[in-house]
């Protein structure tokens, strides 16, 4: 009898651990449910955006962000390359693009995936600030920015300026909305006389000067970027930062010497047309 009583003493003092075990991580759980991180991921959720994988955590969103980050890079460069097939004289950049224009329907698949990558960069990053705001709601009277570079400060700016850049560039030459009759122009092969649509552009100095600004916000923005590429994905360290940074800013700062060449050798009259103009400016 006295050891059913031990052992039933023994099972009481058990059951009463276990209840206060469980009383705990309830009382846990429910404080993170009310933390303004897990609200606001529960909001995200709530969104079908946002329930997809990759989108659902904040560490899915800057791998975005850092994925698609890359892809447009190689993506400006590359462009640049095209557009510097000018130099070279007419025959060039006519053939170049021609080359694109025969690419039929795959071209637009091209666009729809770049779109695609712009769409949900922006999303990313969009959704990414919105949490640091939550997190830190708290404004001070004085902000130190000392610690960040103006390339870091300026993000969110330089990126939608530029974007708007990219829709009015868009409209302007590829779409030849601005001067509808430079459809119309063809070179002595019978291809659309893309040099001599690029001349008459750049020769009106307003637009050069836009086009100089627009390339040099996204040098700006990519000299932060491509630095936070590397942080982002984990293989940077202390020793390794100062190089990725320095790095970035020279990788950025070519681009931007790579597309202001363009403008700037058509104002110095050192890429010219000798026959007509589309505007007054034109050489």
């Amino acid at each position: 009898m006295i050891f059913l009583s031990k052992n039933y003493i023994t099972f009481l003092n058990q059951k009463n651990i276990a209840v206060s075990l469980f009383s705990q991580m309830s009382s846990t759980a429910h404080k993170e449910s009310l933390s303004p991180s897990n609200q606001s991921q529960g909001k995200d959720s709530a969104c079908c955006l946002c329930s997809l994988p990759l989108l659902s955590s904040s560490i899915g969103r800057k791998w975005i962000v850092a994925g698609t980050g890359i892809l447009l890079v190689l993506f400006v460069i590359g462009h640049l390359l095209g557009n510097l097939t000018i130099f070279p004289g007419p025959n060039w950049i006519n053939a170049y693009a021609e080359h694109l224009q025969s690419l039929g329907p795959f071209l637009w698949v091209i666009r729809l995936i770049l779109l695609t990558i712009v769409g949900l960069h922006i999303t990313c990053t969009i959704l990414l600030w919105h949490e640091n705001r939550i997190a830190n709601p708290r404004k001070y009277a004085v902000e130190n920015t000392l610690k960040t570079t103006i390339y870091a400060r300026s993000m969110r700016l330089t990126g939608l300026v530029f974007i708007a850049f990219v829709i009015f560039h868009l409209a302007h030459l590829t779409w030849q909305g601005f001067n509808p009759e430079t459809r119309t122009w063809v070179d002595a092969e019978g291809r659309h006389d893309v040099y001599r649509m690029l001349i008459a552009a750049f020769s009106n100095p307003f637009i050069s000067a836009f086009y100089i600004l627009s390339v040099g916000l996204l040098a700006m923005h990519l000299s932060h970027g491509i630095a936070s590429l590397f942080q982002t994905l984990g293989i940077t360290s202390a020793k390794l930062r100062p190089l990725f940074e320095g790095g970035g800013r020279i990788v950025a700062w070519l681009i931007f010497a790579g597309y202001a060449s363009i403008p700037l050798a058509v104002l110095l009259g050192i890429l010219r047309y000798p026959h007509a103009s589309a505007c007054s400016f034109c050489h």
